[in-house]
């Protein structure tokens, strides 16, 4: 792995210093990010709700607005379409909600992950048509719904598509009454990156102000942003811009949720009463997988009641229920990974891949885009990863910063009977025929595009920060950059020449934390630490490290809040081993 420092300029850093009241450190990691002025630097630190666009930037959204508006005042039944996954659920939850807080009837559908598959289906909508639905509004899905939009035209539905995939390169976007995606053709809305939650919550941002007064519409943006901060951070989408404004504004409103189904998500993923400020990996690591458990293993719809529902005792149990589905998801993740790192031992070939694909009869088709991650990260190749049942196959794909993975599947759009997504995350359908096909063309259409060194992973190194120079203040004055994620990543400092004081200690067969320690330049003063290195066993075992050995680290800081052995310790992104060097003490 490449270790690449970042070279923030330095007279922004001295003018942030100086103008702004801020440390070198904190200065450097801004002018990294971009920042480079006082005003930016104030407005990324402290976002507010006047930072919001205006939802009237988005194309389409005029239209949109006064056909719902219609709608509400001649009390018409709407029918709100979603997708299954954390972003397409909370979307659902957000467009529900504030219609019909604005006097309005919305029913919704999402669809059956296995059952239906993604996106809108033609007879979703001759079924709505047929019960006297006039209005469809989808939300996280639509934007290549071409025969969808044609089928509603056919049965006298209006359609509205809200969605923030990437458009159909040579198509355009669907006929339909209303289009609302930044990344269509001629939108000139800043913030491009929203998710599917974020459009949906510019809709309920323009109704607001059609039917509330000042103060309730802030009352209602501040409690809305809650849940586009959970689905801005499950999403991956970058958290900068106007991004970062909801999904800090929304994590601080977590702190006092009002839902009961928030409430008892929380409960369930022991992230309830303790007071705090979520954090980004909260809701990414115990939040959204949980909320993303319905629709892999089951039905997203449960998502939706447990959001809108006003039962203590329902929510507390559609709450538990995600939790077990949950636990199953992750059974049934860790059955493909082994599957698959077993493949990679056993075939040197699949070494000299450009792009790994793999494929299982019987795979869960619901877990083929957390597995494809997990690929990705053990061999920083771009993966596919694919779940055949009979005749037919589905499955998605993750990248690596070099290729565009769209773009890739574009190259072979004959093979797919559906496919979309993003430049870093796709999701495809095809007859398990052309499987070995896909496996050909999408490894000489990566092959041709990227030299090996693009697939050598990069850590990015923010700034080096020897153990001598680590404070107490230090991880709270880094948490004023927070959220971290896509766009704005957790810093990562390097301390190098630092000695292993005691043996590795393994903890599940797979983890590994052992006890480093640094001097002074001056020999004074020793400071010791804690590292642990997630799922980093086995290399440690490979390194042969012993105490006495001399490492350079690559790390995060993180708090261990354990009443008996917590406090300030390192989480490794990386390691070296250096030359030996008696371990001081």
């Amino acid at each position: 792995m490449r270790w690449i420092y970042a070279k923030p300029d330095e007279s922004v850093v001295e003018k942030l210093c100086s103008e702004a009241a801020l440390s070198p450190l904190i200065a450097g990691l801004l002018a990294a990010r971009g920042i480079t002025s006082p005003e930016a630097a104030t407005h990324f630190l402290s976002p507010s709700l006047e930072q919001l666009h205006s939802p009237y930037l988005l194309r389409g959204m005029k239209e949109a607005v006064e056909r719902i508006c219609a709608a509400i005042a001649n009390q018409e039944q709407m029918l709100i379409y979603g997708d299954y996954d954390v972003d397409g659920t909370t979307a659902v939850v957000i467009l529900k909600t504030a219609i019909e807080l604005c006097g309005g009837k919305a029913e919704f559908h999402v669809p059956h992950r296995i059952k239906e598959g993604y996106g809108i289906k033609d007879d979703v909508i001759e079924r709505a048509a047929a019960v006297g639905v006039k209005l469809v509004i989808s939300v996280d899905t639509g934007i290549r719904a071409f025969q969808a939009a044609e089928t509603a035209r056919r049965v006298g539905v209006d359609l509205i598509v809200t969605d923030h995939h990437l458009p159909e390169t040579n198509e355009g976007v669907p006929n339909a009454l209303a289009v609302l995606n930044p990344n269509q053709p001629d939108c000139v809305y800043p913030c491009k990156a929203l998710c599917g939650a974020g459009v949906a919550f510019k809709v309920a941002q323009a109704l607001f102000a059609r039917y509330k007064d000042a103060a309730d519409q802030t009352k209602l943006t501040r409690s809305f942003l809650k849940m586009v901060a959970i689905a801005t951070i499950a999403d991956a989408v970058p958290l900068t811009g106007e991004n970062r404004v909801m999904t800090k504004l929304g994590l601080e409103g977590l702190r006092r949720p009002v839902s009961g189904g928030l409430k008892a998500l929380l409960e369930v993923s022991g992230l309830a009463g303790s007071g705090r400020v979520l954090q980004s990996g909260d809701v990414g690591f115990r939040l959204g997988p949980r909320i993303n458990a319905a629709g892999r293993m089951d039905v997203a719809a449960d998502v939706i009641e447990l959001f809108t529902s006003r039962d203590p005792e329902r929510c507390r149990s559609i709450a538990e229920k995600l939790d077990r589905l949950n636990t199953d998801r992750q059974a049934a993740e860790a059955a493909i990974v082994q599957q698959i790192e077993a493949q990679l031992a056993e075939d040197s070939d699949l070494n000299g891949k450009f792009c790994m694909v793999f494929d299982g009869e019987g795979w869960h088709r619901g877990v083929v885009g957390i597995v494809a991650s997990r690929v990705v990260e053990k061999t920083g190749r771009p993966a596919l990863v694919i779940a055949t049942e009979g005749d037919e196959a589905h499955g998605s794909g993750r990248s690596v910063p070099a290729l565009h993975l769209l773009d890739a599947l574009e190259s072979c759009r004959e093979l797919f009977t559906r496919f979309g997504g993003h430049s870093h995350a796709v999701g495809f359908a095809l007859p398990s025929a052309r499987v070995p096909e896909l496996k050909q063309r999408m490894n000489d259409f990566v092959r041709e595009r990227l030299m090996p060194e693009d697939l050598v992973p990069e850590l990015r190194i923010d700034a080096e920060l020897p153990l001598t120079s680590i404070r107490p203040d230090l991880l709270q004055r880094i948490a004023s950059l927070e959220p971290f994620g896509q766009g704005n990543p957790e810093p990562v400092f390097s301390a190098c020449g630092v000695n292993l004081l005691v043996p590795p200690h393994e903890l599940k067969e797979k983890h590994v934390k052992f006890r480093v320690n640094q001097r002074q330049a001056d020999g004074r003063k020793s400071f010791n630490y804690e590292a642990m290195g997630w799922r980093m066993a086995q290399r440690v075992k490979e390194e042969g490290l012993q105490p006495g050995d001399r490492m350079d680290l690559a790390f995060t800081l993180t708090m261990n809040d354990h009443p008996e052995f917590g406090g300030l310790e390192l989480a490794l992104e990386d390691f070296r081993k250096t030359t030996a060097a008696t371990a001081a003490n």
